[in-house]
């Protein structure tokens, strides 16, 4: 059964015991109030211990895991997203995240969904995810550890090594290894050399996302695709803005804090926007920079280009 098949299973199963239990849940809070269990419990934390529980239902109990796991990240997201203050420590460093898709493959060790969507949440930075890029790599080497044909580990590994962790060397070598697997799409192997030889070069990283959304089979990835290749627009537009300022700044003498004498000098009527068409921002020390109410904030840290030494004469 799919991933999609299994949860279809579990949403019945709990919509056929829902009606049921309400009323019995109903007179239950009326005469034993309890306190309220905290956001982040995972009610289980041995994986080998759930393991004994689940016994037959354990593609259902993994599926309840990672139903929990989305809601627990996107919850915290959204948190952030909206601006509220969260004082638990660990809900702001998204501490349980990791222990529960650490269940959730644990309990189905091929849950594809898990360790690709999982480790793309990890490796989010902060504060809209984690920031843990260690434990992206180190869930899905448990998947490539049970899979070892899934190409798909080996170019996500090499994903996060070129944009959370800059090193190129790892990255390339893990593209390369991807490449020699059957069934893998032929962009990997020039990917891998242009990985090695150009290391961040935004043209690099545009031919990267660019296949990324041509070969997605879910929207939810193409459509982050896309999103990263709308923040590379906006660093190149950011770049052309910022020699416009600066211009401005040196024939004024007076340094640029907001668009108005820059939109007088260049005739501009309207604020220029970022591709998501959410105006672009100055700030207290003159750099143009996208808005926090961006869906492109926060913008990725631009890697530092590989300098390729010149062949010898």
């Amino acid at each position: 059964m799919t991933g999609l098949g299994r949860i279809a299973v579990a949403v019945v199963m709990i919509g056929l015991l829902t009606g049921a239990a309400i009323e019995l849940q109903r007179l239950r809070d009326r005469s034993f109030p309890v306190r309220p269990v905290e956001d982040d419990s995972l009610y289980l934390t041995s994986p080998s211990s759930l393991r004994r529980m689940a016994l037959a239902y354990r593609a259902v109990a993994a599926d309840l895991y990672w139903i929990r796991a989305l809601q627990y990240f996107g919850g915290t997201r959204r948190m952030v997203e909206a601006g509220q203050t969260i004082t638990d420590p660990n809900r702001r460093r998204y501490a349980a995240l990791f222990p529960l898709l650490d269940l959730t493959t644990s309990l189905d060790p091929r849950f594809n969904l898990a360790y690709r969507f999982g480790a793309i949440f990890l490796a989010e930075p902060a504060p809209r995810g984690p920031a843990r890029p260690d434990l992206a790599i180190a869930l899905l080497m448990k998947g490539l550890a049970e899979r070892p044909d899934r190409w798909e580990y080996m170019q996500d590994i090499g994903f996060v090594h070129y944009w959370w962790r800059q090193d190129y060397k790892a990255a390339a070598e893990w593209f390369r290894r991807a490449s020699e697997v059957p069934g893998a799409p032929w962009w990997l192997k020039s990917l891998a050399a242009t990985t090695l030889a150009q290391g961040g070069d935004r043209l690099s990283s545009r031919m990267m996302w660019e296949a990324i959304r041509q070969s997605a089979e879910i929207d939810w990835l193409r459509h982050d695709a896309e999103r990263h290749l709308g923040q590379l627009r906006a660093l190149d537009e950011i770049d052309a803005l910022q020699a416009i300022v600066n211009r401005v700044a040196s024939q004024s003498a007076q340094p640029v804090l907001d668009w108005r004498p820059v939109m007088r000098a260049a005739g501009w009527r309207t604020i220029p926007a970022d591709p998501a068409g959410i105006p672009y921002e100055i700030d207290e020390r003159g750099r143009v920079q996208v808005s926090r109410s961006s869906p492109l904030w926060p913008m990725p840290a631009e890697p530092p280009r590989i300098d390729v030494a010149p062949p010898p004469s």
